[in-house]
């Protein structure tokens, strides 16, 4: 379901709109055409139990989405937000120098995610190998003009994160 809505939903003809929603009815037909039998009741199950808060259903359940990642163009419509005054990014050690020189990029993706727990940029980082945990100096970056915004699922997002407001968090 994630690769759907949040990559490549047109591998099973489906159509997000500008915000990211898709009909939840298509998404699970665009699902049974990839041999899952979900049902809307095993859907909304997904959505309430994702330990990670990863989807959203409409307020009525006909729409659902994910809450951020995509790779695909949409607009979240996420209001600007004041940061805690440090998010963390968690990644792999083989990373860490190349990102220490160029600062955070959001890749493919849309903004580059951040974390209000060091604990979990930690397992974020995990999953690519030996973790390390970069501290991000979001009260001096809100300061001099860059904005946050707060996913549905306490993500936090920005377009980029440079060099200078980064140090290495101690893993104890």
């Amino acid at each position: 379901m994630s690769y759907l809505l949040r990559h490549r939903p047109d591998d099973a003809g489906l159509v997000l709109d500008a915000q990211g929603w898709a009909d939840v009815d298509l998404v699970l037909a665009a699902l049974a055409s990839k041999g899952s039998s979900l049902t809307r009741a095993d859907l909304a199950r997904i959505v309430a139990g994702d330990d990670k808060r990863r989807y959203a259903l409409s307020e009525d359940g006909t729409r659902v989405r994910a809450n951020q990642g995509h790779s695909v163009d949409v607009e979240l419509d996420l209001p600007p937000a004041e940061p805690p005054s440090v998010l963390y990014h968690g990644t792999a050690e083989r990373d860490l120098a190349s990102i220490l020189a160029t600062g955070l990029e959001r890749r493919a993706r849309h903004h580059v995610h951040l974390s209000a727990v060091v604990a979990t940029a930690r397992a974020v980082g995990g999953r690519h190998g030996r973790p390390v945990v970069l501290r991000v100096d979001a009260a001096r970056m809100r300061a001099e003009g860059w904005t946050f915004y707060r996913s549905a699922n306490d993500v936090w997002l920005v377009d980029a994160v440079p060099a200078a407001y980064l140090a290495v968090e101690p893993l104890s």
